[in-house]
């Protein structure tokens, strides 16, 4: 590589690093964060828990309140609810085309709210995973506004991660932090059944 390449790349990365560090400068405050992983996408759940081991590897207690998904073998279950500071609730039954009764859907909805709306209440909880919340939302078995309303009164430093599809517009306004994963292909629609390690 030519001196004058390498002078103008040094260059050009001495400005990058000046702008990088002058917007980490003015990030000057820490707060309790909500964040909302949405989109069609696969791995929503996936970096939900992945911010569930950082948080546990800085010393951390954190919750997961799973709805709609009523299976208790999958390995983020097998796997985090032996780790110590974890509190793991299962709280659905299974996808609606499972059950097959609204009723019975709607009252495990709002009996899983009642035990969410408890950890968003512990200040010794720093992190609440409520994954898959937004399709309850979606379906009407949960009022948006109980929900923003149990997040807004949480403890100032506990973060909230919400993971689903179709994430309501109510819940993106309130979000600090909001991703939109997209469907690009997935091996399911080839055929492929879901795999240990990677969807279960």
């Amino acid at each position: 590589m030519t001196s004058d390449k390498q002078e103008r790349h040094k260059t050009r990365m001495q400005r990058k690093k000046e702008v990088v560090d002058n917007a980490i400068e003015s990030a000057d405050r820490d707060q309790g964060l909500l964040l909302v992983l949405t989109g069609n996408g696969k791995g929503k759940s996936s970096s939900a828990f992945g911010m569930l081991a950082r948080a546990l590897g800085h010393g951390m207690h954190v919750g997961v309140a799973q709805f709609i998904k009523g299976r208790s073998d999958t390995g983020e279950e097998g796997f985090f609810s032996r780790q110590p500071n974890v509190t793991w609730h299962v709280l659905g039954e299974g996808f609606t085309w499972e059950t097959q009764n609204l009723d019975r859907d709607i009252e495990t909805a709002r009996r899983g709210w009642a035990i969410a709306s408890e950890m968003l209440r512990d200040p010794a909880i720093s992190l609440v995973v409520l994954d898959e919340l937004t399709y309850p939302i979606k379906y009407g078995w949960l009022a948006v506004e109980t929900v923003l309303e149990d997040i807004a009164a949480r403890p100032s430093m506990q973060h909230v991660v919400i993971t689903g599809r179709a994430a309501p517009q109510a819940l993106i306004d309130a979000a600090d932090t909001v991703t939109e994963l997209s469907d690009v292909k997935h091996a399911f629609r080839a055929g492929v059944r879901a795999q240990k390690g990677i969807d279960l």
